[in-house]
């Protein structure tokens, strides 16, 4: 099924995958009387995935991988940290988003055997971005990784730890030509 997934897929230009870890929750807001019930909804152009509901818990681990397939490295993936509610509309808890050309450039150096944690390329945090603090993107396992803190917006507390990693498929673009 891999093998044709992007000849099959009506032309729709799928350059390749990217793995997208959920890993935690960090001081998220507080929505219910003492705790929240956060999951996280993830938006890519008409894609939307989200991870389950943690119970009573403002410090969630959700670790749970989710896959996106990627059409243009320029749309922004949408993060929105949601509060499970059983008799009303689900409170928002804030929302960030994560810029792919920082790891895309990465990827685009073709660069081949690295010691493990090796850092490629250092991204700060600034005002266009959602980074809480410093990310790196880093040789892991003979593939490229990012981990980063996002700090919510729109909301008074709270970040979610991410992790990203390309997925070249066969029969797809791949990152080689893309521009940035």
């Amino acid at each position: 099924m891999m093998a044709n997934s992007c000849v099959s897929m009506d032309n729709n230009n799928i350059l390749g995958l990217l793995k997208l870890r959920i890993k935690r929750g960090v001081n998220l807001a507080i929505r219910d009387a003492r705790t929240s019930d956060p999951y996280v909804v993830v938006n890519m152009g008409d894609q939307k995935l989200k991870t389950r509901v943690v119970k009573n818990n403002c410090n969630p681990d959700w670790n749970e991988e989710l896959t996106l397939s990627v059409k243009d490295v320029k749309t922004p993936i949408h993060l929105t940290v949601y509060d499970k509610d059983t008799f009303s509309v689900d409170d928002k808890m804030g929302g960030a988003e994560i810029d792919l050309k920082p790891y895309v450039q990465c990827k685009q150096m073709g660069l081949g055997k690295l010691p493990n944690g090796c850092s490629l390329k250092r991204i700060q945090p600034d005002r266009t971005n959602y980074l809480a603090e410093e990310s790196s993107c880093i040789w892991q396992n003979g593939k490229i990784v990012q981990e980063m803190f996002l700090r919510l917006r729109n909301v008074e507390s709270g970040e979610i730890l991410v992790e990203i990693e390309w997925v070249d498929v066969v029969g797809c673009k791949g990152l080689s030509e893309v521009e940035l």
